[in-house]
């Protein structure tokens, strides 16, 4: 079955809860569907290794060649049931990823259980029973906010209703409950004197150079609103304590800074988030605070958090517990962009134009060739030589995108069109006039740069390739012909990166091409975070993959170490990575097999350990290389190590030995 017949199939279906994107199914209306897919859909769940048991509803996408088998074991025995299982299944892509909610508080529910089953069954009319309560109840005003347990309860006890025994009765009036402690809330709004982490992050990217409205969903005392409204950006926000009064209106991007951590309510703290992703047109930016354990144990617990020493509330989050909160409860993938900053795309053209730029190497094309001389009798290449440089112009448009612009990719367009023809002529003719390995170099760093988009995609949901922006498209058939061929790629280079023997080679192949490394055989790789572009691509895949769960790499980080053999990842930041012998700050290591991240602090200053030979890490050309190379030569020389190679010492012995 391809997807033009898989998506012919799924119109036809008028049984089932049907939504704008998806229809969903019990089995036992399966007799209503078409018999194809009657026949199809158990066939993926036997494909997949899923036993009949273990689910028992299916959601059918309308515009996508995908479904979902889920599992609602409850789905008979309890009014609003509880997802336990989701196994998703992309037909395009041939892969497929399961989610459990087994241990989740606030796992996804269902409503209306009468349109998922036919009218001959024998619970038909009792669940639409159950349906007009909540109808009668006012329960389904808002159907955006109702589909997790949690909301829905909550939901529920706003209206002044109870559940017993799965039936909705009006709640006669009790006395409010005592809080276990005051909490100052108003104290966990900050004084900033510049824009906040989130705020830069979105700047980095150039989402506050105008073309975006922003909303700042929990905004404190306005200070990232005052610098945005300073440069004349579409900015409001609102705040239950310091601008109360300002209406909550949806804008392309929303700003969750530092909100969900300091809410000690659990419910009002999803309230929180599903109300920041309903004003939410374009993308969500969810950040939180992140720590350790040991740095936990320091404040006296309350709830599922602490209480602070200024007597507020923290809910400190880990990277991977973070995401997979804002996963649960959104039901889309998430970005991590940084260290407790991710972003949570609703428009999904937006998602794609993001993530191509992550990946794409920016070049500044230096032109190093001029049209050669040529004949006055060819009158098409006298004609490119009186107008050098628009023809100059398009050549350098040539090299940006890798392969021939498109009409509207290329502004004077009509103009050379004029004069030569079309824009396949134009490139043969220049080809002939300048040195064409220029081209082939750009044209095969265009190749590599989506090959990397693509295998990071697969760690997330894609559109298919219809949905596509066009110069993606144009992309696509330029360099890969088609859009199969370019995911085929693109799969085999991602799990690639669990051939050892392959990473080893180009680990070697990079420190010779690198313009300063460390290569510890058989080991590690190090280097600094500005030669990232300048590995071979499967090094830039095995960077890309360890930065999936941390986020973008920010400009504390100094030093990578690609490990070799043990699948990790560890990046590391200095004092003052300028300085003769920089002292290391954080260290972050990333386990990719384990899908885990530690972070290590060096808060105390008379422990952090020193870098040396920082002239491994610089090239040959930097001015203070040569200043650098005998300053490390020296410091061996008196502490009797190599000046060659890392070494690596506490701050302890580099003190008595630096004094000696």
């Amino acid at each position: 079955m391809d997807k033009e017949q898989f998506s012919h199939l799924v119109a036809q279906i008028t049984a089932g809860k049907h939504l704008p994107e998806a229809i969903y199914l019990h089995k036992d209306a399966f007799s209503a569907l078409p018999e194809v897919l009657q026949k199809f859909i158990p066939a993926v769940g036997q494909a997949v290794n899923l036993p009949q048991e273990q689910w028992n509803l299916v959601k059918l996408f309308k515009k996508e060649f995908r479904l979902s088998l889920l599992s609602y074991p409850e789905f008979y025995t309890d009014s609003y049931p509880a997802l336990k299982q989701s196994l998703n299944v992309d037909l395009s892509k041939l892969t497929h990823k399961i989610i459990t909610y087994h241990d989740s508080e606030n796992p996804p529910i269902l409503h209306r259980k009468e349109t998922m089953v036919l009218e001959d069954n024998p619970h038909y009319e009792h669940f639409i029973a159950i349906t007009q309560e909540g109808e009668n109840a006012g329960l389904y005003e808002n159907t955006r906010i109702i589909g997790f347990k949690r909301t829905w309860e909550n939901l529920i006890h706003k209206h002044g209703y109870e559940l017993v025994d799965g039936r909705l009765f009006r709640r006669s009036a009790l006395p409010l409950e005592a809080t276990e402690d005051n909490i100052d809330r108003y104290k966990t709004a900050l004084v900033r004197h510049e824009l906040s982490a989130p705020m830069k992050s979105l700047a980095k990217h150039g989402f506050l150079e105008g073309g975006y409205s922003i909303f700042d969903y929990g905004c404190g005392k306005s200070d990232d609103l005052r610098e945005l409204e300073a440069h004349g950006i579409d900015a409001l926000g609102w705040d239950p304590i310091y601008c109360p009064d300002t209406d909550k209106v949806p804008s392309d991007i929303v700003n969750l800074g530092f909100v969900l951590n300091v809410i000690e309510d659990k419910d009002e703290r999803l309230d929180a988030l599903l109300g920041a992703w309903e004003l939410t047109d374009k993308f969500l930016v969810v950040s939180v605070m992140l720590a350790n354990e040991s740095y936990i144990a320091q404040f006296p617990p309350y709830k599922d958090g602490v209480i602070t020493s200024r007597n507020t509330f923290q809910k400190y989050y880990a990277q991977s517990e973070i995401k997979a909160y804002l996963e649960r409860s959104l039901q889309e993938d998430v970005i991590a962009v940084a260290p407790g900053i991710f972003y949570i795309f609703k428009d999904k053209l937006e998602e794609q134009q993001y993530l191509q730029k992550k990946y794409t190497r920016h070049h500044v094309w230096r032109q190093l060739t001029s049209p050669s001389p040529i004949e006055a009798k060819d009158k098409a290449k006298l004609v490119i030589t009186q107008h050098q440089a628009l023809f100059d112009q398009f050549w350098n448009t040539c090299l940006e995108l890798g392969r021939i612009p498109a009409h509207d990719e290329f502004e004077p367009s009509d103009q050379v069109r004029q004069l030569i023809g079309s824009h396949k002529k134009i490139f043969t003719l220049l080809r002939e006039l300048f040195d064409t390995r220029e081209f082939e170099q750009a044209e095969q760093n265009r190749k590599e740069d989506l090959l990397l988009y693509f295998s990071m995609g697969l760690f997330e949901k894609r559109k298919p390739y219809t949905q596509q922006p066009e110069s993606l498209k144009r992309d696509i058939k330029a360099l890969f012909g088609d859009y199969k061929t370019a995911l085929n790629l693109a799969t085999e280079l991602l799990f690639a990166i669990a051939d050892t023997d392959l990473i080893l080679t180009q680990c070697e192949k990079a420190h010779q091409r690198l313009p300063a490394s460390v290569l510890n055989q058989e080991h590690s790789l190090i280097f600094h975070k500005n030669y990232i572009d300048e590995l071979p691509l499967l090094l830039r895949v095995y960077v890309g993959a360890g930065l999936q769960m941390y986020g973008e790499l920010d400009e504390s980080i100094d030093l990578i170490k690609i490990h070799i053999t043990s699948g990790k990842l560890t990046l590391t930041a200095y004092d003052n990575f300028e300085q003769s012998v920089p002292f290391l700050v954080e260290r972050i290591k990333i386990k990719m097999a384990d899908q885990e991240i530690d972070f290590f602090d060096y808060v105390d200053a008379d422990k952090r350990p020193p870098l040396l030979n920082r002239h491994l890490y610089i090239p040959i050309e930097h001015p203070d290389y040569k200043k650098q190379l005998s300053f490390d030569q020296r410091l061996a020389k008196r502490m009797e190590c190599d000046s060659d190679s890392e070494n690596i010492m506490n701050r302890t012995e580099y003190d008595v030995l630096s004094q000696k």
